[in-house]
């Protein structure tokens, strides 16, 4: 069951799902195979993927190989920096990390949740279709996108951050469990050059750790976050940068927003404080409504996911 914070504390959610307690089998989706890491038998191309120029065309500056998803942007600001490793009574990333990985492939253009009918539903109950089986070239992500396609009767967006975490009664669901998260997303951060591995001894046990490298990447990132609820806000959340707006809601969800506030001054941490919560105390479903569709849907169902 995804966590979710609110008001400081965290929590569970409370909000029933369907179809997560039972088996599953394979979609009648006969789209193209990407078992090869490549999209083949008439895949659309990743530039004519909508969302998927807006991720090559980022703002950053970074070039594509460097640039961070939004599962690597949370275990960032999560990760102590010289330590190497998250903390100890942070029970809230793990989900958070699978929510990450939700909003990253519909704001590639991959998934979608279906469309509303003349019964408007919410957020929490619509389910999550694939849009499109083209692979993204991220390993955590063709894997979370496989399990999507393959999937039947597709599933909501809360139920999928639980089986892609493993939270399950059912042994059957156990293999749409992601495994090694944040070890993996790591190793990519690794290869990136923004952490390094160590081995750290813990009297008991040896443990690898991914200390900081890069601060500059590091202090970008907090920078990102600071100016997102400061400098650059906007009232409207449907005129807020998409990936912005997911990395706060994610970056809380995770329970390593505060992170990127430490270094504020008092008056500036409380107004960003304040508009955090203003974020978070909005409707998902108002807001998916005022958005338009498409990726910012996807947002917010997971921020209703985690939040109510």
């Amino acid at each position: 069951m995804a966590t979710r914070r609110t008001g400081g504390l965290v929590q569970r959610a409370n909000a029933s799902t369907s179809g997560s307690g039972s088996s599953r089998g394979a979609s009648a989706y006969e789209g193209p195979s990407s078992s090869d890491g490549g999209a083949s038998g008439g895949a659309t191309p990743d530039a004519d993927i909508p969302g998927q120029k807006d991720y090559d065309e980022d703002e950053s500056g970074d070039s594509k190989s460097m640039r961070m998803t939004l599962m690597e942007e949370v275990l960032l600001l999560g990760l102590k920096d010289r330590e190497g490793y998250t903390s100890f009574w942070n029970d809230c990333i793990s989900s958070g990390l699978r929510g990450c990985m939700m909003v990253e492939l519909a704001l590639r253009g991959r998934i979608e949740l279906e469309k509303q009918g003349m019964r408007r539903k919410s957020l929490l109950y619509r389910k999550v279709l694939l849009k499109s089986p083209a692979p993204t070239g991220d390993v955590l992500l063709d894997e979370a996108l496989r399990h999507i396609k393959e999937t039947s009767p597709p599933d909501n967006v809360q139920s999928w951050i639980e089986l892609l975490s493993g939270e399950t009664w059912n042994p059957l669901n156990l293999r749409y469990q992601i495994r090694n998260v944040r070890e993996r997303i790591a190793k990519n951060l690794v290869e990136k050059g923004i952490l390094t591995t160590e081995k750290q001894s813990f009297v008991v046990f040896d443990m690898t750790t991914h200390p900081l490298t890069d601060t500059t990447s590091k202090q970008r990132l907090v920078k990102k976050v600071q100016e997102s609820v400061l400098t650059k806000w906007v009232n409207e959340t449907s005129r807020m940068d998409k990936r912005s707006l997911a990395l706060i809601i994610l970056a809380h969800a995770s329970d390593v927003l505060e992170n990127a506030f430490a270094s504020l001054q008092d008056d500036d941490y409380d107004m960003a404080m304040k508009r955090v919560r203003q974020l978070l105390d909005a409707d998902p479903d108002e807001e998916a409504q005022k958005s338009g569709g498409g990726a910012a849907e996807m947002i917010w169902a997971v921020a209703s996911a985690f939040l109510k």
